[in-house]
């Protein structure tokens, strides 16, 4: 078993460089797990040059080969699932049982993805001008995946699976915050074969390493999940070297709920993804809009929701809700709570420290009502276990609301006539919807945001696409 975190480079695991290692914290201690090796822009230099031999190789293998790669990868991800939850759940805080569901998650992205690689084909048509006309898809080329550390298991699982299903190398470089978690992923991958350099790892601070990947003129593609600060300037830097982009980025969720809705059952839905992961979710519902007729009852429900989480360690099987990952993550949240209260919110539960609790980074689970739109939590994304409430009496009023937000990744919409769950589903701006449920992920449909939310897709036959180039040949012959 592997117990520290390492790098990968040309098919060797690595635990040291030249520079200083970082310290990896517990968020329900706050004290030092391990320490991890830190790699800079030689790191990726190195890198690159092992992937640039691999590609031609990796991306002339038949996609059934890649696919056999990717199911004995998740064979192997699945019998390892308690020793990656483990440091998963000690790297971000999340209850052991919740990392567990992460992980086995994992083996199923896996899978589906294998199944896509045996099936890029292409086309070919008669050309109106004589000959026949091909369209073939080709792998991108080397590509790099920037993953965050709230899904340190399944946002590069989102990045590596169809990256390699599509024939193209890739360097990942995953959050500093579960360095053993990825550690121990990328482990299952080349223990289960794939060829030295197809798959690398570099660990440590972002910042220099994002500079020698956007400047590589082999690198063609980076995927990224992340805030939608630091993926603006991403763009920006990858337009020098014109790199194809997806961006998964920030979100800020609006929940409308018609007075037709069954309010218990919607309470019940939105608590579930509002509380994960303490929040710490980019799709997790946020802005709640109430109709006035049933938002006490609404509220009620969902404050009886929040208080039945137990916050606590990790490690503590009754725990069902962990820590903030960071402490200023913590700061920013009471920052935005003390402003909402301060121009008229109420806080209906929650709201401030755990009592008992002086180590670690909680915050208790908070439901705040009575929110002015101009309060900054209706516009900046809390990313916490923090639901803001509002009313309305028309529904268009609603919904024009809701989509004023610069972001667009998902919204959700509770609604018992089919008439209202249609005109909700037209009309709410964001690139996946639930309507009476909150289950917008799927492996095999396509996942992004509109707006400040993103570029691109993951998930389903369009996450791989992102990943290939078409190309169009014409050919005509002799009589």
């Amino acid at each position: 078993m592997t117990t520290s975190p390492q790098y990968l480079i040309g098919g060797t695991y690595l635990d040291t460089t030249d520079l200083p290692t970082f310290s990896v914290i517990n968020p329900c201690t706050e004290e030092v797990l391990w320490d991890c090796p830190q790699c800079g822009a030689e790191h990726v230099a190195e890198a690159v040059k092992h992937a640039k031999a691999s590609q031609k190789t990796w991306g002339a293998t038949h996609g059934a080969d890649r696919a056999t790669l990717l199911r004995k990868t998740a064979e192997i991800l699945g019998g390892r699932v308690d020793e990656i939850a483990r440091a998963l759940s000690l790297e971000i805080g999340r209850p052991f049982a919740q990392a567990q569901n992460e992980v086995r998650r994992g083996t199923e992205i896996l899978t589906w993805v294998a199944g896509e690689a045996d099936r890029l084909f292409g086309e070919t048509m008669t050309s109106r001008s004589g000959g026949r006309l091909t369209v073939k898809r080709d792998p991108v080329g080397i590509v790099a995946g920037i993953t965050p550390w709230n899904f340190p298991v399944g946002q590069p699982l989102q990045k590596l699976a169809p990256a390699l299903a599509a024939g193209c190398t890739i360097i990942l470089r995953p959050a500093e915050v579960a360095p053993l978690t990825a550690t121990l992923l990328v482990k299952c991958f080349t223990d289960a074969g794939f060829p030295d350099g197809v798959i690398q790892m570099l660990q440590g601070a972002p910042q220099e390493m994002s500079k020698a990947i956007f400047a590589s003129t082999d690198i063609r593609k980076v995927a990224f999940t992340g805030s939608t600060a630091v993926g603006k300037l991403l763009l920006g830097q990858a337009a020098d070297t014109v790199k194809r982009t997806s961006l998964e980025l920030g979100g800020h969720s609006p929940v409308v709920v018609c007075d037709d809705a069954d309010i218990e059952a919607a309470a019940a839905e939105t608590a579930m993804l509002k509380f994960a992961n303490a929040g710490q979710v980019c799709i997790a519902p946020t802005r709640f809009y109430l109709d006035e007729k049933i938002a006490e009852d609404f509220t009620q429900a969902l404050v009886k929701q929040a208080e039945a989480r137990v916050v606590g360690d990790s490690q503590d099987p009754a725990s069902t809700m962990g820590p903030l990952a960071h402490a200023g993550q913590r700061q920013k949240l009471e920052d935005l709570i003390a402003d909402a209260v301060a121009k008229g919110a109420r806080i209906r539960t929650g709201g401030g420290r755990p009592i008992g609790k002086n180590a670690g980074y909680f915050l208790q689970p908070t439901v705040l009502d009575q929110v002015p739109d101009d309060a900054r939590i209706m516009h900046e994304e809390p990313f916490g276990p923090v639901a803001v409430l509002t009313t309305f009496t028309d529904l268009d009023d609603a919904i024009a609301r809701a989509n004023n937000s610069e972001y667009g990744l998902a919204s959700y919409a509770f609604a018992g006539s089919l008439a209202r769950c249609e005109k909700l589903a037209d009309e709410l701006e964001a690139g996946v919807v639930g309507i009476n449920n909150i289950e917008v992920s799927h492996h095999e449909a396509p996942f992004g945001g509109i707006k400040a939310s993103g570029i691109g897709r993951e998930g389903g036959r369009y996450g791989i696409l992102e990943y290939m180039n078409v190309k169009a040949t014409h050919i005509t012959w002799a009589a």
